[in-house]
């Protein structure tokens, strides 16, 4: 595999891909941009038949041994990533409060609160009227929804918790 070659000239590819045949002569060398995606399913593709098949460590059909708590918290939290996109996420955490099955409702309740480390971060991850915080909300019961097969009534909550990356007894408790 010639990864990087995004940041090379295809004047001075071939060239490169020709010394690398020479210095091993039995492998096929494979031009990729993991950057870019060029050509990632062709190397999986390649690599597959050369893995050796292991132990199954779940029964079939199962497809994690975490729970539906934590899986829920761990989507609020890759929504957070993904739609601030500042250095917010990393002092964050997220809590479910509750999580209870309204089974003649086929309805699940979540209640769960992000915790931030910094006040400033607070009205960023509300945003303008409540924008943001909505838009993580939706996101995350519409995931949330499909991974577990029935409606979904999410509640969010933001609380800054100064200190607690820092606090031994706050990372126990959220779960980290």
């Amino acid at each position: 595999m010639l990864n990087k070659i995004d940041l090379v000239s295809k004047g001075r590819l071939l060239p490169l891909m020709e010394r690398c045949s020479t210095l091993l002569p039995d492998r096929e060398i494979l031009p990729v941009s993991a950057l870019q995606g060029d050509n990632i399913a062709l190397l999986l593709n390649r690599i597959e038949p050369l893995l050796p098949e292991g132990p199954r460590y779940y029964p079939e059909g199962e497809i994690t041994d975490q729970t539906e708590r934590f899986i829920a918290s761990e989507i609020i939290r890759e929504k957070i990533f993904l739609l601030t996109r500042e250095e917010i996420p990393y002092g964050t955490a997220v809590t479910i409060d509750e999580f209870t099955e309204k089974e003649e409702k086929d309805l699940i309740v979540i209640k769960a609160t992000i915790h931030t480390d910094r006040e400033s971060h607070k009205p960023i991850l509300i945003g303008k009227k409540g924008a943001m915080l909505r838009e993580i909300g939706r996101q995350a019961r519409e995931e949330i929804e499909r991974l577990l097969g029935c409606r979904l009534f999410l509640e969010l909550f933001v609380k800054v918790d100064t200190g607690w990356s820092q606090d031994p007894r706050a990372l126990t408790e959220f779960g980290l």
